[in-house]
């Protein structure tokens, strides 16, 4: 099993930054890609950016360099820096393991976006 922890949400305005972290425990040997998701009222959960074992990332369309996924494997850690952010990027940001052929998910945080 992999428990996922996530922090870092919460209110931000028009333009601003958050850097949203997820902490990983359990039994880690194997694991895959770390990365994040997210789901706005009404959408479908949508990858946002995740990183593979050997560092190779891949980011949804609409992070256009606004977003940055870093991994610690040492510390079993992926943070998500989010910077520019636009009202549309309000969403629950999901942190997401897979390994061993399975994914495991965190119980999100919540950014919202607004004036």
């Amino acid at each position: 099993q992999v428990h996922l922890v996530e922090s870092g949400g919460g209110l931000v305005q028009p333009g601003g930054s958050l850097r949203l972290s997820c902490e990983a425990s359990g039994d880690l040997a194997d694991i895959y890609t770390m990365g994040w998701y997210r789901q706005a009222p009404g959408k479908q959960r949508e990858l946002v950016a995740i990183v593979d074992h050997l560092g190779k990332t891949t980011t949804a369309d609409f992070v256009k360099g606004r977003f940055a996924i870093s991994r610690d494997n040492a510390k079993d850690t992926v943070d998500l820096q989010i910077n520019s952010l636009k009202p549309e990027d309000s969403a629950v940001y999901y942190c997401c393991v897979v390994r061993r052929g399975l994914t495991y998910w965190g119980t999100g945080t919540l950014v919202t976006v607004s004036s």
